[in-house]
Order: structure tokens, then sequence, then C-alpha cells
């Protein structure tokens, strides 16, 4: 295999045969189909996927025993270490949950230093990764392999836009990112929360949880939180009290002449029910004025 191709190239070829199910032929151009014993593969110490579906893994374990393994496994040889895994995690696991001894695999010939990316891409690519688990692989494919954010676009068919907001989501508190994670809140819910400081955000996602808010409320929840000044005038405004005691002879009058008034708080109001009851306002203040 020639080694100076783009590794968009090479994982293409791995899709198209992953896409043509048992024929061996079908990866001759990429490396070579092998049994291997399992105890020989080690797993990539760089694997960012960190957490796996305990039941989805069973049924995939369940379906490999019964119908056996339709996309081999790939792996790098190590001298040192017989094999280490570049994808295929959860086929592995689940041929371990399966008590089986072998796999197929297929046997890159791969330069070293690229099998970290391979793994990053294959996952973000091909797995089911949680949005934070997504965003660090992102930032360590940009980091340490010093590729723009276009470039990395490319190489993942993903937007640049999406690409950059789903970064931003490694600003949030640990706090947020591990809910956010778990699934306890959406990334619409943890976007809102960006820029508020790290005690502010565990406020806005405990609320979230305990108070089942909507994307739209946490958007209030938060801008009130970031304008404090105005919610204290709307809150003051609400709950001014007055003294009305200087009207009572006009309530009082008026409820005599059969009008429902209110008087409480900022607010004095006349209920109009009738044209007689304007004419019955009318003559009070005619009389009076």
């Amino acid at each position: 295999m020639a080694l100076g191709r783009g590794l968009g190239e090479l994982l293409g070829e791995v899709e198209i045969a992953y896409e043509n199910g048992n024929s061996k032929n079908d990866y001759s151009q990429i490396g070579n189909i092998v049994e291997l014993d399992i105890d020989k593969i080690k797993s990539n110490p760089n694997q960012p996927r960190k957490i796996f579906d305990e039941d989805k893994l069973k049924e995939l374990s369940d379906s490999i025993v019964e119908h056996g393994l339709l996309q081999p496994i790939v792996v790098i040889e190590d001298k040192h270490e017989g094999f280490i895994l570049v994808s295929g995690e959860r086929r592995l696991k689940a041929h371990k949950l399966a008590n089986l001894d072998k796999i197929s695999a297929i046997v890159l010939d791969i330069e070293e230093f690229k099998l970290r990316e391979l793994a990053l891409i294959e996952n973000i690519q091909r797995d089911d990764l949680n949005i934070i688990e997504l965003a660090y692989s992102y930032a360590q494919l940009l980091n340490e392999h010093n590729i723009t954010h276009d470039e990395l676009s490319k190489k993942v068919f993903k937007s640049r836009t999406s690409i950059t907001n789903t970064l931003r989501l490694l600003q949030l508190s640990s706090y947020v990112q591990q809910l956010l994670a778990n699934n306890k809140i959406s990334a619409g819910h943890a976007k809102i929360m960006l820029g508020l400081e790290e005690d502010q955000q565990k406020l806005v996602a405990d609320s979230i949880i305990g108070q089942k808010l909507s994307v739209r409320e946490t958007e209030k929840l938060v801008k009130d939180l970031k304008n404090p000044s105005t919610k204290k005038v709307q809150k003051n405004k609400k709950t001014a009290n007055y003294d009305f005691n200087p009207l009572s002879d006009v309530v009082k009058t008026l409820k005599d002449n059969k009008l429902k008034v209110k008087a409480e708080k900022n607010y004095f109001k006349i209920e109009i029910n009738s044209q007689e009851d304007i004419e019955k306002i009318s003559n009070y203040f005619r009389n009076t004025l």
C-alpha cells in the first residue's frame, strides 16, 4: 500500500470494504484478512470512546454468535505487543462477551503515527460518540495532528460550523459536560450556558433538570441571569403597593352606584359592562369636580 496517499482515501477504501460484506477479495488492496487470537489484540489506548451501551453490546454479541462477523475489525501489527486495534472496539468487546477465541481482522500496513488519527476519525464517522466525546475527538485531531478546522471538516465529512459549535461545548464546566454526556440535558440547552460563570452554569443545569425547562425557557432564565438589574426593576414594579385610603369615599360612592371597583397594589380599576356604567362614572366626576 502506498503510504503517501491521504488518510481520507484510505478510510474511503475501508468503508467500501465494510459495505461489501464477507467477500475477502474486496480487502486485497487495503490489507490482509486473518483470523487472530483475541488475546493477542490490544485495545487502542487512544480510543476516545469510553462509554459503551451494555444492552446494545449484548445484542451485537448475540448477532455475531448467530450470524458471524460481517465486518472485520482493523488492526495494526506491533512488534512488541502483537496487534493494536484501530477500529472495531464494539465488535472486539462483543466477541469477548460471547467467549469467542478468534476474530476476523484486516491487518493494515500504516505509519505508526497515523494510528491515533485513524482511530479518532473512524469513531467520529462510524460510531455513536456522545457529543462531549465527539468534541474531545475533534480537539485531539486539531491539536495533535496540527490541522485546521477546514482540513478536519474534509476528513470527517462534517461542516466547519458544526465542528466549531461542537468544540465550543468544551468551554463548559465539567459538571455541565457530564450532564450533557449522559443525555441529562440537550446540546441546545448547553449552548445557551456558554459564557456563564461556573456556579451560574450549575444553577441553570439543575433548573433545567429539576423544572424540565425547554430550550426557550432556558434562554429566558439565562437572559435574566445576565441582566439582573432589569429583572429587579421589573420585580419592584410588579410588587409596588400604594395606600388607597384617600380614595375610600370615591370607591364607596361608585360601588353604591352598582359599579365594580377594585383598588390594590398599583392600579385602580372600574369595570364597565354597559353604556349606563359610563354615564354613572361621568355623572360622578361631573358632580365632584
